[in-house]
């Protein structure tokens, strides 16, 4: 089977490239990256060209102007260029540790998507971390991060947990699974069946807007926090208003009050045929 891995990104290259250096490291190998750009400029098409034939998976860059925030439109044109059974979703400063795709692909199951976390890093640690450091695993390794300026917390100190210590985790956690953009997985066909995101939608819980419609519509969350692992390099938010996220939650509270499953303006418009 294979797997799409949706990367999104915006004008961010320094933040792309060690990401794509994650992926290129990955232990399963049958997956695509399908970058959704959001209208960044020559610089992020000019290192994709780079990276291409050394990331040793297929790799589209699907791309659209620049006319502000429309996260949502790139990666609905994204879902539609993507040929993969399974789309595991991951943000474009948030580097996979080297299971990331075989994690997602393991605990897939019918009827549900995959909700995985993130561990957010201080700038400091996001520009120290190189090729080799994301090539070896070390960027993602707790006491490397720990010598390299991340504070201690319990997050930090989950990195470590192996397979059987992640599953337990994940089994007790009081933390509900919800769908999060920069590390998540659901069906291609669920996705089109709730017609992807809703493009009314600026930054403030897109992605968990487009999880409750799975939900309403069957699809239940799966938690995989503490099994599929990515760090989050910093970054500032310039993008985030007010307005757009007093606007986000009521268009999330209308999902919730009518159960709505799809998207009023969705990927359906994207669709041939």
């Amino acid at each position: 089977m294979l797997i799409s891995v949706l990367v999104t990104t915006y004008n961010h290259p320094e933040w792309l490239e060690k990401v794509l250096w994650g992926l290129s490291a990955q232990d399963d190998r049958a997956f695509e990256v399908v970058i959704a750009d959001d209208g960044s400029g020559p610089e992020t098409r000019a290192l994709i060209d780079r990276l291409r034939p050394g990331l040793g998976v297929p790799l589209e860059h699907v791309w659209h102007e620049d006319l502000g925030f429309r996260k949502c439109a790139i990666l609905n044109r994204a879902i539609v260029a993507a040929r993969g059974e399974l789309l595991a979703f991951l943000d474009g400063d948030c580097i996979p540790r080297r299971d990331f795709v075989a994690v997602h692909r393991a605990l897939s199951l019918p009827g549900r998507f995959c909700s995985g976390g993130a561990l957010r890093l201080p700038m400091a640690t996001s520009r120290l971390i190189g090729r080799e450091d994301v090539l070896t695993g070390r960027a993602l390794d707790p006491s490397w991060l720990r010598a390299h300026g991340a504070p201690w917390s319990i997050r930090l100190a989950r990195l470590a947990a192996g397979p059987v210590l992640g599953a337990l985790l994940d089994g007790v956690t009081p933390t509900r699974p919800t769908f999060n953009g920069g590390n998540a997985s659901v069906w291609r066909t669920d996705a089109i069946r709730v017609n992807g995101f809703d493009e009314r939608m600026e930054h403030g819980g897109l992605d968990r807007e487009f999880g409750e419609r799975l939900e309403n519509d069957g699809i239940r969350g799966r938690q995989v926090r503490h099994r599929a692992v990515v760090v989050h390099l910093d970054h500032d938010r310039g993008y985030r208003r007010e307005d757009a996220i007093r606007t986000n939650r009521a268009i999330r509270d209308e999902t919730a009050r009518t159960r709505r499953t799809r998207a009023v303006v969705g990927l359906d418009q994207y669709l041939g045929g």
